[in-house]
């Protein structure tokens, strides 16, 4: 589970076995965590993040998109 960034108490992360997904980026909250789709950006999935914490955790995404994309591909191919 490599961590390609940490914004506070939030770690972005991949997991190594799913390379047949697209684009993702999962995040690790100390109440659960959450997964995005980066191509277009939505909620994948959420497993115990509260709501105003998604909202937040979104924002983030949006605002490092590129760097997300850039290691999601360098670690996964394409």
């Amino acid at each position: 589970m490599p961590t390609v960034l940490r914004i506070g108490s939030y770690r972005f992360h991949f997991y190594s076995d799913e390379p047949r997904e697209p684009p993702h980026i999962h995040v690790e909250t100390t109440e659960g965590e959450c997964k995005f789709w980066l191509e277009p950006i939505r909620l994948a999935r959420n497993k115990g993040v509260p709501s105003h914490l998604l909202r937040e955790i979104e924002k983030l995404v949006f605002a490092n998109s590129a760097i997300l994309k850039e290691k999601y591909h360098e670690r996964h191919g394409g």
